[in-house]
């Protein structure tokens, strides 16, 4: 059994269980409208998000669905800054130019960049009191902590990737809440 802090195996190990699940179109159709029906209630304008990767939840759907309700609502993807090791938000719609960044990952060509209020992001995996496993790269700790005034984290994933004992790490950054196709699993707010 891998222990629940050994973040490289657990990983190795949840990617490998995300892509393997029974059904991961009807989770994440369920997730859709979890996402949806909590975005609602919500006051932030400006919204991050990340292109899915690796049998990722894709929150595009939604977020698009989110912003058609209001002109002035503003969906981005994120941009590597080699230099600083951060991600910068660029504006992103259905249909705008898109490119490859160094990852292989789609990014937006050539739109505007701007400060999000929100960042959802993906998670590997997830722990009781908002903790969260992304890739182990660090780029979204050290962009939201260069960020004033910090956006509000929320955390989505499938509930698959739950682990109750997992221990937060000096470098951790908390989501504010946490979505998976079961709801609302978490939320400081």
């Amino acid at each position: 059994m891998l222990f629940q802090n050994d973040r490289a195996a657990l990983r190795k190990k949840l990617i490998e269980d995300r892509l393997n699940l029974p059904h991961r179109l009807d989770l994440a159709a369920q997730l859709q409208e979890v996402l949806r029906v909590w975005l609602v209630q919500r006051r932030e304008q400006t919204i991050g998000a990340y292109w899915p990767i690796k049998g990722e939840f894709d929150p595009l759907p939604a977020l698009y669905r989110w912003s058609e309700a209001h002109p002035d609502r503003r969906i981005g993807l994120p941009v590597v800054d080699k230099q600083h090791g951060t991600l910068q938000f660029h504006v992103w719609y259905p249909g705008c130019p898109m490119e490859e960044d160094a990852y292989g990952i789609p990014k937006p060509k050539d739109t505007e960049t701007f400060q999000p209020q929100m960042l959802l992001v993906p998670c590997v995996g997830y722990g009781p009191a908002g903790l969260r496993i992304g890739y182990g790269g660090g780029f979204m700790a050290r962009t939201v902590s260069e960020m004033e005034p910090q956006p509000v984290m929320v955390g989505v994933g499938y509930a698959h990737g739950f682990l109750p004992l997992l221990k937060a790490q000096p470098d951790d950054v908390p989501v504010a809440a946490m979505l998976t196709e079961e709801g609302l699993v978490w939320s400081a707010e």
